[in-house]
């Protein structure tokens, strides 16, 4: 049964005793309360993932395939422009690819290895001349020597040979010039002009491809603000996909609040015009600042979203931060500021006197407190009406009236208005 108290206080300047209109309650606490510290905001609703898709190239629309609504899935080919040049220019650079990969297979190939054949044919040639020309001039030095060669012919057979050296030792270099750098110079200007082929082919390719705009992501197309046969310009939206499989609640919350939340907190996302909150859990809490508001940016996924709940609502967000089992609580208004500011509670004591507790607060949830210390379970608090109610006043406990109806509750009101004695305010 509920009780109600009446508190009396004693004057200094009057002699009688006085009723104080403070109607406060009591409450008997217990030791096995479960308070939430809940924090609550106002946040916008996001998609999990969104792409606003520009083309890379300025050109007509030729075609859409998809209008606002449509569900569509990566890589999917939502819109084609105009490409006929590009398709001509990547035609034109896939010939000359074609051409110089052909030419560095001939140079690897065929080419090559024909050039050193020749150099050693030469070479061989070459060595064969100057072997020869090695033993005529022996042969008619040893002539000399007898006096049987006169000596101008002994010294055509030495000119005739160094010719030959010389011959042979430029052979020689060629072919070692050929083996040793002109395969690599002749290797690597085939395989630059390949590669400046690939590399332009690829490029024609690349610009064919912009031509196509697929979609980067799973999801619903949202906006689609242009229609074949107009211009797209490069890097202006023509399409955007968002994925609403998850929605995101993004809001701003005090560093002092914050500071308690972690990733996996449970949430509920209130929506005008639907009945149950949707459940959510915290999956950020922003590690820096918001430099514009030195707030901290925090977002709360909705676990199954509503279909009324859509990106760019403005939804009102609860978040429990703390969690508390056994605790011992008090309703909210049973807790006040001591002058020194302080906290503290009353209490209605055995000696009929209310007391003053100084207490330490623990979580604060939106109607109850927890008290951490100050007081124990049981213990029999002044709720309501206690307001600067002094030390040590006198109180009387009271049985609550019985139930009226609101006619007699208002005829009652107006006979107190007439009393002449100080009117008492019960609460139940």
């Amino acid at each position: 049964m509920k009780i109600t108290m009446t508190t009396y206080m004693q004057t200094q300047k009057l002699s009688l005793v006085s009723v104080a209109s403070i109607g406060a309650l009591l409450f008997g606490m217990s030791g096995c309360a479960l308070i939430s510290q809940l924090i609550s905001a106002e946040a916008v609703v996001f998609p999990v993932q969104q792409a606003v898709i520009t083309p890379k190239i300025t050109a007509p629309i030729r075609q859409f395939f998809v209008v606002r609504g449509s569900r569509v899935h990566q890589g999917q080919l939502l819109a084609i422009l105009e490409n006929k040049d590009l398709a001509a220019a990547a035609e034109q650079s896939k010939g000359e690819f074609a051409q110089a990969e052909a030419g560095y297979a001939t140079t690897v190939g065929a080419g090559l290895p024909e050039q050193v054949q020749k150099a050693e044919l030469d070479t061989a040639a070459s060595k064969e001349a100057f072997d020869a020309q090695q033993k005529l001039y022996e042969s008619r030095k040893q002539l000399f020597q007898q006096g049987a060669l006169p000596r101008r012919d002994l010294d055509s057979a030495q000119v005739a040979l160094a010719q030959a050296r010389s011959q042979y030792q430029q052979a020689q270099k060629q072919l070692d010039d050929l083996k040793n750098l002109g395969e690599k110079q002749a290797l690597k200007s085939a395989g630059g002009q390949l590669s400046a082929a690939t590399g332009k082919y690829q490029g024609a390719e690349a610009q064919l491809s912009y031509s196509e705009i697929r979609s980067p992501i799973n999801g619903v197309v949202t906006d689609r603000p242009l229609y074949p046969g107009e211009l797209a310009t490069a890097n202006q939206p023509l399409l955007t996909v968002m994925d609403i499989s998850k929605l995101i609640a993004k809001t701003h919350i005090a560093q002092s609040e914050a500071a308690i939340l972690r990733v996996g907190n449970p949430a509920e996302l209130r929506v005008a015009g639907i009945d149950e909150p949707v459940k959510g859990r915290v999956t950020l809490v922003s590690p820096a600042l918001d430099p514009g508001s030195t707030t901290i940016e925090v977002w709360v996924e909705a676990s199954k979203p509503d279909p009324a709940l859509r990106p760019g609502m403005t939804i009102n967000l609860s978040i429990t931060a703390k969690t508390v089992k056994d605790a011992i609580v008090v309703p909210a208004s049973a807790v006040f500021k001591s002058p020194e500011g302080a906290d503290i509670v009353l209490l209605a004591g055995s000696d009929g006197h209310a007391h003053v507790k100084p207490v330490q607060i623990g979580v604060r949830a939106l109607d109850h407190t927890q008290i951490v210390s100050g007081i124990k379970a049981g213990d029999a608090v002044i709720t309501s009406g206690g307001y600067a109610l002094p030390e040590n006043t006198a109180i009387k406990i009271e049985a609550p009236a019985p139930a009226e109806n609101t006619a007699a509750k208002s005829d009652k009101a107006d006979k107190a208005g007439d009393s002449a004695k100080p009117a008492e305010k019960d609460k139940e």
